[in-house]
């Protein structure tokens, strides 16, 4: 008998739960779901992330950086499309983890999650108030500095934390809130508030993509990869490529780790497979389909702004609008502004949209207090405590926290949660043989062991300090699991009730 820290829920227990009247409303179809990922991939990463990529870790080759994550991501896509098939309940790679890994992973990668989407709607709510300052500074209106940004920031040139001189960054606190104001009304609503702007976000990258075209300079492209093509460190040890004066690694795979962040977007979708109106089939198609057509605007996108502007005079907080003002566009960096605003407040509601979910699932398993991040609203449907807790979470980092060392942060967590789901496909393979598999990965397990590994690549081009925030994170994870969640867990009730619970859609390895 399997240790209790390593019981597996059952996926025939996992799909009785779907029958359950405290579940979500099915009313999203293939279209909304990959207008969900699109909108969470396409953002901040495109508006923000390029202009500190480029200008701090890869220069022009952040092309081939985004080419190199958006490859990493595809691998583990179609690891998260099988499962999100598979298991068509609320909860992503959490969910999966506890079918395949057993409780006390699952709850690593839970915790992980949690860690994911929360710092991550924090550095999308600095990229928000760096475009919405931009633009009212068009209008010749300026924020008292006290209020503007972040206490501190990260000094790549100094190698170290520097104070602002302000006290909080408001406007991101207060998109915040806003936002977890839209969330608590329901899922339909905010699908349809971000389906409006994610058409025009399209809309705004594609313009930047053809007229930005016109001002390219090539000779802004040389030299291509200025800290060369490497930046895989181990633990702080820089193994191949250049080294900041932080310590931090720099080059093209460097930039790859740092703009990984542009893509996690994807991975929301599985999030939402309870409220899918098909997830068998709906699931798969919005998680591949948002990241292939994100990947390929990323791209270009990146070409376009390395283009028009040296990398090393790029504007790090509004690259993308920044970059028009200086080839004389003022109308055009308007237009940008406002697009960058309309795509970043989506993917805002698209990631705290999708913790409270993580949420839901554990406090289902009785690994958190079901009765706050468990309790669904009676007329919206929706998990408004927790939501209205993490709101409160992405209003505070935002307000608080630099964006470098927001972005950084979220990377290693998420390349971690890809790990482990790769490394669960292969497992399930195994254990579970026989499943139904309406979604399978092609190539298996060649696909699953490439993401795996294209994943421990990037993680090790994160300078040294991300995997000790990581370490102390799941640290104070842990100290939970052990106080609260193990002696609350179902599936731990469950054994000391004497109910064993035999898989029927185990194989004859199982």
């Amino acid at each position: 008998m399997a240790h209790p820290l390593f019981t597996r829920k059952p996926l025939s227990l996992l799909m009785e739960e779907m029958k359950g009247e405290n579940r979500l409303r099915r009313v999203l179809g293939p279209v909304a779901l990959s207008s969900l990922g699109i909108g969470a991939i396409i953002g901040t990463g495109i508006f923000v992330l390029t202009g500190i990529a480029a200008h701090d870790k890869a220069g022009p080759s952040l092309m081939l950086s985004l080419a190199t994550s958006g490859v990493t991501c595809i691998f583990a896509a179609l690891c998260y499309a099988e499962f999100a098939s598979m298991v068509p309940i609320a909860g992503s790679a959490y969910t999966y983890a506890y079918a395949t890994l057993g409780e006390l992973f699952a709850w690593i990668i839970g915790w992980d999650l949690i860690l994911e989407y929360a710092v991550a709607s924090g550095t999308v709510a600095h990229g928000w108030s760096h475009y919405f300052q931009n633009l009212l500074g068009m209008a010749n209106i300026h924020l008292p500095k006290a209020i503007a940004l972040a206490p501190f920031d990260y000094d790549p040139v100094a190698g170290q934390l520097v104070a602002t001189g302000s006290i909080v960054d408001l406007p991101a606190v207060i998109i915040a809130l806003v936002v977890t104001a839209v969330l608590v009304k329901g899922i339909k609503e905010s699908a349809n508030f971000n389906a409006g702007m994610v058409i025009v976000k399209l809309f705004i990258v594609l313009f930047v993509i053809v007229v930005g075209a016109f001002y390219v300079d090539p000779a802004n492209w040389e030299p291509f990869a200025p800290f060369g093509l490497g930046g895989l460190s181990l633990f702080g040890h820089t193994i191949a490529g250049q080294t900041g004066n932080g310590g931090e690694p720099l080059g093209m795979l460097a930039g790859a780790a740092m703009i990984f962040f542009a893509y996690i977007g994807f991975d929301s979708v599985s999030t939402h497979s309870e409220e899918a109106k098909n997830p068998s089939r709906d699931v798969p198609i919005g998680i591949i389909a948002s990241l292939l057509i994100s990947t390929v605007l990323y791209i270009a996108v990146a070409a376009v702004l390395t283009g028009m502007v040296p990398y090393d005079q790029i504007d790090i907080d509004a690259p993308v609008s920044a970059a028009f003002a200086s080839v004389g566009l003022p109308w055009a960096q308007l237009l940008v502004a406002i697009g960058a605003l309309t795509g970043i407040t989506s993917v805002l509601l698209v990631m705290m949209l999708s913790q409270p979910r993580v949420f839901l699932a554990m406090a289902r398993d009785g690994l958190v207090p079901p009765s706050f991040f468990g309790a669904i609203h009676e007329r919206f449907r929706t998990p408004w405590k927790s939501t209205i807790l993490v709101g409160f979470f992405v209003a505070a980092t935002g307000g608080f926290i630099p964006l470098r060392v927001l972005a950084e942060l979220v990377n290693i967590g998420t390349l971690l949660a890809f790990v482990l789901v790769c490394v669960a496909v292969l497992i399930m393979r195994k254990t579970h043989p026989n499943a139904r598999r309406p979604f399978r990965v092609p190539f298996s397990p060649l696909v699953p062991i490439m993401g795996i590994l294209m994943c421990l690549v990037l993680m090790f081009s994160l300078p040294v300090e991300n995997w000790l925030r990581l370490g102390v994170w799941l640290t104070i994870g842990l100290l939970i699991y052990f106080v609260y969640g193990r002696r609350h867990s179902v599936m731990a009730k469950r054994r000391q009730a004497g109910i064993v619970d035999e898989d029927p859609l185990a194989g004859p390895n199982g």
